[in-house]
């Protein structure tokens, strides 16, 4: 069953954002595909936590977590943690 990770985000150094993406796209390469990246979303309902959200779709939790504990990845995150206040979510898709 397909798994989706979804972050939101308030950017807060726009450079170091870059730096980590291409980190990142580099970790994800066959692991993964992004759906969503979009600066500039709009609340409909609630409060919403900055204005860039990303999803990223995975076969399984297994292929998730082999992407996100790998040392590549590992190694990219700290750029996006100081470059964004962040938060993600795992979330199961139907099926």
């Amino acid at each position: 069953m397909s798994v989706y990770f979804v972050v939101q985000e308030q950017v807060n150094d726009p450079a170091g954002l870059e730096n980590y993406m291409k980190a990142a796209r580099a970790s994800s390469l066959g692991r993964g595909r992004a759906l969503v990246v979009d600066d500039d979303v709009r609340s409909i309902e609630g409060d919403w936590h900055g204005s860039r959200l990303v999803i990223l779709e995975f076969d399984d939790e297994e292929a998730f977590r082999d992407w996100y504990d790998s040392p590549e990845y590992q190694a990219a995150l700290p750029l996006r943690l100081s470059s964004t206040d962040s938060r993600g979510a795992l979330a199961k898709g139907l099926g």
